[in-house]
C-alpha cells in the first residue's frame, strides 16, 4: 500500500516538475520577457553605460556607508538621487527599467494565477524565507 501511495506521490512530483519547465520555457517565449532580454543585452553591451552604473554604485556605495556611520548629509543624499536620476534617463537605461517593470507586473499577474488555488502567496512563498 505504501509502494503505491509513494508510487503516486513521485508521478505528481515529475508532473509538476514538468509543469514548472514548461511554465518557464512559456515564459520565456512572451514579448514581454524578450523585451527585457532585449533591453538587458543592450544595457550590458554599453561600455560607457556600464561606466556609469558602475560610477551610481561608487556614490550609491559611499552614500551607505556614511549613513551606518551616521555622517551622510542630505547633500549626499541630494548627489545619490541625482546620479540615479541622471542614470535613469539615460535612454537604454530607461528602456531597461521599463521592461524590468513590464516583465514583473506579467510575473505578478502570474503569480496570482498560481496561488489562485493554493492558500498561499506562491511567488512568496517560493521566493521568501524567514518570515515572521
Amino acid at each position: 500500500m505504501s509502494t503505491d501511495t509513494d508510487a503516486v506521490g513521485a508521478e505528481a512530483t515529475t508532473e509538476v516538475d514538468q509543469l514548472a519547465r514548461d511554465l518557464g520555457e512559456a515564459i520565456a517565449e512572451l514579448p514581454v520577457y524578450q523585451r527585457f532580454e532585449e533591453a538587458k543585452a543592450n544595457v550590458e553591451a554599453d561600455e560607457e553605460l556600464q561606466a556609469e552604473i558602475r560610477e551610481f554604485e561608487q556614490i550609491r556605495e559611499e552614500f551607505m556607508l556614511a549613513r551606518q556611520s551616521g555622517e551622510a548629509s542630505r547633500d549626499d543624499l541630494r548627489e545619490l538621487q541625482n546620479a540615479q536620476q541622471d542614470l535613469h534617463e539615460i535612454p537604454k537605461m530607461s528602456e531597461y527599467l521599463q521592461a524590468q517593470n513590464e516583465l514583473e507586473l506579467r510575473l505578478q499577474e502570474l503569480n496570482e494565477t498560481v496561488s489562485e488555488s493554493l492558500d498561499i502567496d506562491f511567488g512568496q512563498k517560493a521566493g521568501g524565507c524567514c518570515e515572521d
